[in-house]
């Protein structure tokens, strides 16, 4: 491939940057609020697993909302759809700043989250309608960017705004990045709907039953023996609502998006891809901060700190990505970094035993940078190969699948170190030693088995494109 020089308009870099502020600050408090887990438990009075709902309910939320947004860009005017967001955004951040009890503060972070489900697929709806082809790339890559850099900083933030002020104070800061965008976003975002139709609310409900029961099934498995009744009622209802979720979208008249783009087989393969990119990225971002305070005995702060460099490593190495895309096809950077979180998580599976602080350090870097090369590139690379009707579609159901893979990557790597903890034999840190080996190998399993998929991805693609130009 060529670079394509195509200029971008001021109007349509505002309006990303409109869309861009919204989804990093909901990004950036949803891992701020993770270092104030334990003052909160102290402050309402309710246990770490109620608490945990602030973080486990948003990304369900957000997954929720997500799964709406392929009809909500077609019917409604960007602009408007910002708007709504944004006033979300104000109304849970001051209901959270103000909140005298758990349940106000938990309402809050659901309103929150219904602005972040909204503006992460917005985001990538303007690039995908406003930006030359020659330079998606790159943007998505710049989108990719502020995806990585939230989460990176959110702790830290957190961390220094509740020990130097109050927990409160996260929310009242971040105020005024809001009305900016809200700002921006009145101003320069202008992109008219494309398509008709009413809203399935059933497919709604059963989507919404299915997330929550496959999430809650998981988060009992760390408590109970695996095929107990807590365990596969929820799961089973999880997989009945599946089904009738699959049943109701594709035989009603109406669609909440139109999942018949797995169909294609490029999409599916690349929408596994996608899955175990984040179910990985998340999964082993949670997994580092247990394993360094359970088994080496790290402080909470630098427990922490490990994860800050391999996340700005990904954050620069994400425009680059894009650019490489750009230039050489998508290829080689989602190969390169299927490849690169391969190794990472074989090298933490290889040399457990001799992990500490600063090698975890260095091999978190090394896969997050292969993260950041693969996961921005692949959404991209699938709008690329659907017709350009569909790709409203692709948006909505790759940004919820983003959402609902990391929330069951945290819940399955929790449960598996739950289950080695809890039934084990030896002392606390040799129980998570060997819950850290499972989770490891998984992440390896499965980065080995979406860079199969990916590489007989492209071979597809390259059959296809040799028969059109035939």
């Amino acid at each position: 491939m060529t670079t394509n020089n195509e200029k971008i308009s001021r109007q349509t870099t505002l309006a990303l940057l409109a869309a861009a502020l919204l989804s990093f600050t909901g990004i950036l408090t949803e891992t701020s609020m993770n270092v104030t887990f334990p003052e909160l438990t102290r402050i309402f009075n309710v246990s770490l697993d109620t608490v945990q709902w602030i973080t486990t309910g948003y990304l369900l939320m957000v997954t929720i909302v997500m799964a709406t947004t392929a009809y909500l860009l077609k019917k409604f005017k960007s602009q408007r759809i910002h708007l709504f967001a944004a006033i979300a955004f104000v109304i849970g951040d001051v209901m959270c700043a103000t909140s005298p009890t758990f349940s106000m503060l938990l309402t809050g972070r659901l309103i929150q989250a219904i602005a972040t489900g909204l503006s992460t697929p917005l985001m990538f709806h303007i690039i995908f309608n406003k930006i030359p082809a020659g330079r998606i790339g790159s943007m998505t890559g710049l989108a990719g960017m502020v995806i990585s850099l939230a989460p990176a900083l959110g702790p830290t933030c957190g961390g220094t705004i509740s020990s130097t002020m109050s927990w409160r104070m996260i929310f009242w800061l971040i105020l005024p990045i809001i009305v900016i965008s809200w700002w921006l976003g009145s101003h320069y975002i202008r992109i008219d709907p494309v398509g008709t139709g009413s809203f399935d609310i059933l497919s709604l409900a059963l989507l919404a039953t299915t997330l929550f029961s496959m999430v809650f099934a998981v988060s009992k498995a760390g408590k109970y023996p695996v095929f107990s009744s807590a365990v596969v009622m929820p799961f089973l209802i999880g997989l009945i609502a599946l089904g009738l979720f699959i049943y109701s979208d594709t035989h009603g008249s109406s669609q909440l998006l139109d999942i018949k783009i797995l169909k294609w087989l490029s999409t599916s393969l690349s929408a596994f891809t996608y899955f175990v990119l984040q179910f990985v990225n998340i999964g082993i971002s949670f997994l580092i901060p247990v394993y360094c305070q359970y088994v080496l005995h790290a402080s909470p702060f630098i427990a922490g700190l490990v994860l800050l460099p391999g996340s700005l490593v990904g954050a620069a190495v994400s425009p680059y990505a894009g650019h490489l895309a750009d230039i050489k096809g998508y290829a080689l950077p989602i190969i390169i970094g299927l490849i690169s979180m391969t190794l990472g998580g074989g090298i933490f599976y290889g040399i457990q035993g001799l992990l500490s602080a600063w090698i975890i350090l260095l091999v978190y870097s090394f896969l997050r940078f292969g993260f950041n090369m693969g996961f921005s590139n692949t959404i991209s690379n699938a709008m690329l190969n659907v017709p350009k009707q569909y790709t409203a579609d692709v948006n909505s159901f790759f940004s919820m699948l983003q959402q609902f893979a990391g929330s069951i990557g945290v819940g399955i790597m929790a449960a598996v170190m739950a289950i080695s903890q809890n039934s084990g034999t030896g002392n606390l840190a040799a129980r998570s030693f060997t819950g850290g080996r499972y989770d490891f190998l998984l992440a390896t399993l499965l980065s080995a088995a979406a860079l199969i998929a990916t590489i007989i991805n492209f071979r597809i693609q390259r059959q296809h494109q040799s028969a059109q130009t035939n």
